[in-house]
């Protein structure tokens, strides 16, 4: 398994969940780091990307609730979820891209982790 996603559950509303997501260190380069989701029936969507300089970008909808973060030592992605609302209800996948210095570019995903919020 490349990336290894765990932490989600079951929470009421308001309340929190932390994702992990450790890559293996067979994976080489890594630099954007992040987490996406989809939810029955829809498209799966940007949550959050961290780059390899500690550079954060977030989806509106989990602006001021989620904040992710990276161990580089650990080659570690974490997605830290608070005030938690049905609507975030999702299978959440983690997500590596990788450079190469031959050029060569690779994309890893995660195998999700269902993230239930219930009302």
């Amino acid at each position: 398994v490349q990336l290894q996603a765990s932490g989600g559950g079951l929470v009421q509303a308001g309340g929190s969940l932390r994702l992990s997501c450790a890559a293996s260190k067979n994976i080489f380069g890594i630099n954007d780091m992040g987490w996406y989701r989809q939810a029955v029936g829809k498209q799966r969507e940007l949550v959050a990307v961290i780059t390899g300089a500690g550079n954060t970008n977030y989806a509106d909808s989990v602006k001021g609730r989620f904040t992710i973060s990276r161990d580089n030592a650990k080659n570690t992605v974490y997605l830290q979820m608070n005030s938690l609302k049905p609507e975030d209800t999702a299978v959440y996948y983690c997500n590596a891209k990788s450079r190469l210095l031959t050029g060569a570019a690779y994309n890893y995903w995660g195998q999700g982790t269902q993230v239930t919020v219930s009302s």
